[in-house]
């Protein structure tokens, strides 16, 4: 189960990854889950994304609210 911090991260990345530091805690778990994926920087942040398997989530998390 995520914590509210996970999956407000995970929102947030979805919608506006630019907001997020890449040294946030929440990404280490979501990254251990397979949510997201970080992708190391050619030049400046890593790029961080949301997989289809954090997709999934979403849109289970989007059913139940």
């Amino acid at each position: 189960m995520l914590s509210h911090h996970e999956l407000s991260t995970l929102l947030l990345l979805n919608d506006a990854s630019e907001h997020i530091e890449p040294d946030c805690v929440e990404l280490g778990v979501l990254r251990d889950l397979q949510l997201v994926a970080i992708a190391p920087p050619e030049s400046g942040q890593p790029l961080l994304r949301v997989t289809p398997r954090g997709h999934a989530v979403l849109r289970a998390f989007a059913r139940a609210a």
